[in-house]
């Protein structure tokens, strides 16, 4: 892939490529900061919209200016999140020169330092169910585009031989459902940092599908 005239790589559609191992602090406005905190401290329905001007110091009308309800707070923090997920393990893919065994390596490394890395982010998609129908859509079809791609990796370690999987798909359900429940255990202050539980997860992911 060549390099843009800035000399940042870009994906197919044109967006740079993050440098996937390095994930510095997003730079949210002070209401979506605000609303990912309260969100993950007191859940999407145990936090008001008042909570939330409140911690912002703004009024609840200046909030509205900005964010039509609290659901458009949580669609708008679902959304980036997701689409820094897919962008990053896209750059991933890319960076292994098409062999499946380091395509799904780099994927799933880098599914898993966001999750650790950015856990209260990766934590708020457990209250996507709250979202009204046509938001919830919105929000799985972006996410979908992170199941196609470790899908795709999959079915190509199966046709090139080197890979042993009976069924791609619920193969593929299995790696990101274990990599999705890491922000319900996963402490900063804890023995393991992002890095060590990206190994290990590596190594649990080319077990399963027979490497």
């Amino acid at each position: 892939m060549g390099a843009s005239s800035d000399g940042a790589d870009t994906l197919t559609n044109g967006e740079a490529i993050p440098d996937w191992r390095i994930l510095e602090p997003m730079q949210l406005s002070p209401i979506l900061t605000a609303a990912l905190d309260a969100f993950y401290e007191t859940g999407f329905h145990g936090t008001s919209v008042r909570e939330i001007a409140r911690r912002v110091g703004v009024t609840v009308p200046a909030l509205y200016y900005h964010h039509e309800n609290k659901e458009g707070l949580l669609i708008a923090l679902l959304e980036l999140s997701t689409s820094d997920v897919l962008s990053r393990a896209h750059a991933a893919a890319e960076d292994a020169d098409g062999d499946p065994v380091r395509r799904l390596s780099n994927v799933i490394e880098a599914i898993v330092l966001r999750m650790t890395l950015r856990a209260r982010l990766a934590a708020l998609e457990g209250e996507a169910r709250y979202l009204s129908p046509e938001n919830r859509q919105r929000y799985r079809a972006v996410r979908k585009g992170v199941e196609q791609l470790v899908r795709q990796i999959v079915e190509e370690g199966v046709a090139a031989g080197v890979f042993d999987v009976d069924d791609p798909a619920e193969t593929t359900r299995a790696l990101l459902g274990m990599c999705q429940s890491i922000p319900r255990w996963y402490h900063a202050e804890g023995t393991l940092s992002p890095e060590a539980v990206a190994q290990k997860y590596v190594g649990i992911a080319l077990k399963t599908v027979g490497v």
